[in-house]
């Protein structure tokens, strides 16, 4: 009887401890001045809720690198303009060019 009170406590107290986890969000702390605009490929805005503190717009790089910026600041309003348009220019995926099939045999 005692072995089964003591796996129940134990199932119980990792239940309890699975709950008590606490998700830390990925949220800017502070801004960067500036970036290399020409290496932006996209971004993302970051609402001020939750745990995340003050508002971003946090862009994406080529390599992957991400830098937080200040939404108000001109330049970021700039960038995002740009990357918006260079998105609605990008070729929409149409038909391959027909291409001539060797013989085989």
């Amino acid at each position: 009887m005692r072995f089964y009170v003591v796996i129940l406590l134990l199932g119980l107290s990792c239940v309890c401890l699975t709950l008590a986890q606490v998700s830390y969000e990925d949220c800017c702390l502070r801004y960067v001045k500036s970036i290399s605009q020409r290496h932006a490929v996209g971004y993302r805005v970051q609402e001020q809720d939750g745990g995340c503190n003050i508002p971003a717009v946090i862009f994406i790089m080529k390599r992957g690198r991400v830098f937080c910026t200040n939404p108000k600041d001109p330049w970021v309003q700039t960038l995002m303009d740009k990357i918006d348009q260079r998105g609605r220019n990008a070729k929409r995926p149409g038909r391959r060019p027909y291409r001539l099939q060797k013989n085989r045999g």
